[in-house]
């Protein structure tokens, strides 16, 4: 019941996060679709940390190398969609306001990608860590 719930809400400020992209792409006043290339961002954003969780050992120590190296990596992403959109309204690719919408978008994806990792990477009975 509480993982459906956490799931339904995760879904939902997703699509808000994507509604956020879309609106800074598509109303008629902005009309350039070069934002979307973020999209690249939420993709690859995960993959340092499944990788971290198949190759890192499975001890609990505070901290490793592997772990701290994903962290890192992760983090670069993150910054990346957000300069992204920055450096295209510096250029005047798209206009500043499509900018505070996609930069909106990405605060919201990504805070649902790390309540995603929080909720379901716990590691108890209802997990996603088989694949």
């Amino acid at each position: 019941p509480c993982a459906f719930a956490a799931l339904v809400a995760l879904s939902f400020s997703g699509a808000i996060g994507l509604t956020f992209l879309m609106l800074g792409c598509a109303l008629e006043y902005y009309g350039v679709y070069w934002p979307l290339f973020v999209l690249i961002f939420y993709f690859i954003c995960p993959i340092p940390h499944f990788i971290a969780k198949r190759v890192g050992d499975d001890s609990d120590a505070a901290s490793s190398a592997c772990r701290e190296l994903a962290y890192f990596f992760t983090t670069g992403i993150v910054v990346s969609a957000f300069g992204l959109p920055i450096i295209l309204a510096r250029v005047e690719a798209i206009k500043w306001g499509a900018c505070g919408l996609v930069l909106a978008g990405n605060a919201v994806i990504f805070l649902t990608i790390l309540g995603f990792f929080l909720v379901f990477g716990r590691g108890d009975d209802f997990s996603w860590e088989q694949w």
